[in-house]
């Protein structure tokens, strides 16, 4: 292994450090995106058995203990319960975006890194190319051994490339759709509160 990367040529220090960052993130979101650390299973129940404004004190305190964008955006309804439906609607609306971004958070290194892994690849190859058509230039056609060893040299950080671009596009785009789902999932849950307060609102004015 060390010899093939050696061989492969200088390309090989960003390529394997381009690795080493991709590694180093999916690990990261694989922890971070966990479903039960974002729909936390004790939040979801408050919001399912929410019946009554009473209910109100008993969510915050649950809410408060834990950390996270399901909790964050449930709080601030729960701040916010007095003002009408499109207010509320409005404010959480703009928490969910930061929450977003948060749950997005090093995904565009990945798609980056997917994309420019292969290119990086590709320019290790001309740059081995480069030295191949040295040797022809100074030795002529005729040195196959030399020839054939250089070619191999050159393809050595295409190969890397790919074989870094491809599970790092994977990881992204799974990353990505589950990210989306969490989104969906939490905008689910905060919009079934939000109908439950305005209605329990509505209920307690007509009394």
């Amino acid at each position: 292994m060390l010899e093939l990367f050696e061989r492969a040529g200088i390309m090989m220090y960003p390529l394997v450090l381009a690795s080493l960052i991709a590694v180093a993130f999916i690990i990261e979101r694989a922890i971070s995106l966990r479903k039960r650390k974002i729909l936390i299973p004790e939040i979801i129940s408050v919001v399912n058995n929410f019946s009554s404004l009473k209910d109100i004190d008993l969510a915050r305190t649950i809410c408060d203990k834990y950390d996270g964008p399901l909790s964050n955006v449930i709080k601030l309804g729960l701040h916010n319960y007095t003002l009408p439906k499109a207010e509320i609607k409005e404010i959480l609306e703009d928490q969910g975006r930061q929450e977003t971004r948060k749950l997005e958070r090093g995904l565009v290194v990945l798609e980056t890194i997917a994309a420019i892994a292969p290119l990086l690849g590709l320019l290790g190859t001309v740059l081995g190319m480069v030295e191949v058509f040295e040797v022809i230039k100074d030795q002529g056609i005729g040195q196959t051994a030399a020839l054939s060893g250089g070619i191999s040299q050159a393809l050595l950080t295409t190969v890397a490339g790919l074989f870094i671009g491809i599970p790092v596009l994977i990881a992204y785009n799974y990353f990505t759709n589950k990210s989306e789902g969490l989104v969906l999932d939490i905008e689910k849950n905060t919009n079934d509160l939000v109908n439950k307060i305005v209605r329990l609102n509505s209920e307690s004015e007509n009394k």
